[in-house]
């Protein structure tokens, strides 16, 4: 029999994490309908990526039919201590913390706490009233040359969800309002913190919105608002609210936002490209580089408070294949349903209308937290329509192609990353182990 949230919500949280099946043992990938030999090009992918001292090292997943058929981990997570990368290393997954925070907003509004419709001021008074920056006549780059005028409404639910509420990450302009971000020290989510996201958003909605809510169209802190939302209604912390509603009745065991000591030398060690593009690691001070400040302490160091719904989480491959299959089989994993059908349909479906998003690997448009592939963006991509997906800041990556019943993660851990290729390379050899199963089998 079938189990449905909320009531089961005690049972799950009794599931010993040992009764689920183990994501780090795979099946053979002929079971699936994928190409062994194919599949082990993409070991001699990564290994010469690591050869090349491009990366340090990547654990990649795949999946599919709801079984693990591909676990690799390659290279090494810390350099220094010398130390091999394993299926269980911990990776800081940035942005991949976005959909977490989605399927958490997803449980209240089903729960009929928290409406897509509703004003965000609703939950946070400090989101009423919110302005637009329009530069004046003749303004130069500073923010103080811009006019602060009332937006045309107030930000939604789902314009957060959908990032779609004029909020940025002060690095996408106009120079003005990145000004105004950087002097309100809003956007810097890697770098530990003893304040709380209560502490961050209140800044951040005393600040001018992009655009007016609905109209366009931009990556930013909308996610972390989000989740500061859903503290507010559920009288818990994000982390506490996600520990006991998501990953203990997933068996997410290695999923947290802040790390255990205990777990601490699992963790990957974060690198960095130097001009001459050799590896460097990155300092426990931070430092900035492409517009982004971040330190490789901040998922354990700090007051323990700030909890990031747009960037906040650590966790392993086999840990999110478990999110990620979740969403596949429609919020329902091994007869235990978190999420309803409906609500996974929203999050992968466009949202948007006729807006695009201007990231390549993730579709051309957007759910809510998650890129996604429509007919129209077809031509630019392997996957399927209707294939979701997003990354991190430090280059992670999943896929996930409904039609196939096919889930991709690459884990590594770098920034910047845009002179690599390695999200697109992964995802064209993993569609090449499925061809040549498909076309072997005459199908």
């Amino acid at each position: 029999m079938k189990i449905t949230h909320p009531a089961a919500l005690l049972l799950l949280l009794a599931t010993p994490l040992d009764a689920w099946a183990d994501e780090r043992v795979p099946v053979r990938p002929e079971e699936v309908g994928l190409s062994s030999s194919r599949l082990k090009a993409i070991d001699t992918y990564f290994r010469e990526e690591v050869e090349r001292k491009r990366i340090a090292g990547a654990v990649v997943l795949i999946a599919r039919h709801g079984k693990t058929a591909y676990v690799s981990a390659i290279g090494q997570s810390d350099v220094a201590a010398g130390r091999p990368m394993a299926p269980d290393t911990i990776f800081r997954i940035a942005s991949m913390t976005k959909a977490v925070t989605s399927v958490a907003a997803m449980m209240l509004v089903e729960e009929g706490r928290l409406r897509l419709a509703d004003p965000v001021s609703r939950y946070l008074p400090e989101f009423t009233k919110p302005v637009v920056l329009s530069k004046t006549e003749g303004g130069a780059s500073s923010g103080e040359n811009y006019a602060r005028v009332p937006a045309h409404r107030e930000i939604t639910i789902h314009d957060l969800l959908s990032h779609t509420a004029g909020l940025t990450y002060g690095r996408s302009g106009p120079p003005g309002l990145d000004e105004l971000y950087g002097k309100a020290a809003v956007a810097d989510v890697f770098m530990p913190t003893a304040e709380t996201m209560a502490d961050r958003v209140k800044r951040l909605a005393a600040l001018p919105l992009k655009f007016n809510p609905g109209v366009a169209w931009d990556y930013g802190m909308s996610t972390d608002v989000l989740g500061r939302v859903v503290e507010a209604i559920s009288g818990r912390s994000l982390d506490e609210f996600c520990g006991e509603r998501i990953f203990r009745p997933l068996g997410m065991k290695d999923t947290h936002f802040v790390l255990p000591a205990a777990k601490r030398d699992r963790l990957a060690a974060l690198f960095t490209s130097g001009a001459d593009g050799s590896l460097q690691p990155v300092p426990e001070a931070g430092l900035t580089a492409a517009k982004m400040t971040f330190s490789p302490a901040f998922p354990y160091a700090g007051g323990g408070k700030f909890f990031s719904g747009g960037s906040g989480l650590v966790s392993t491959a086999p840990d999110y294949a478990r999110f990620l299959q979740l969403l596949l089989s429609g919020g329902e994993r091994d007869g235990i349903r978190l999420v309803r059908k409906d609500s996974v349909r929203r999050m992968t479906e466009n949202q948007i209308g006729d807006l695009r998003i201007p990231f390549g690997g993730h579709g051309d448009g957007f759910g809510y937290g998650l890129g996604v592939l429509t007919e129209r963006g077809k031509s630019e991509d392997l996957a399927s329509v209707g294939t979701f997906s997003w990354g991190g800041s430090f280059n992670t990556y999943f896929w996930v192609d409904p039609k196939n019943e096919l889930i991709g993660i690459l884990m590594t851990q770098i920034a910047p990353f845009n002179h690599l290729t390695e999200r697109a390379d992964f995802k064209r050899l993993a569609y090449a182990a499925l061809l040549e199963a498909s076309v072997s089998e005459g199908r």
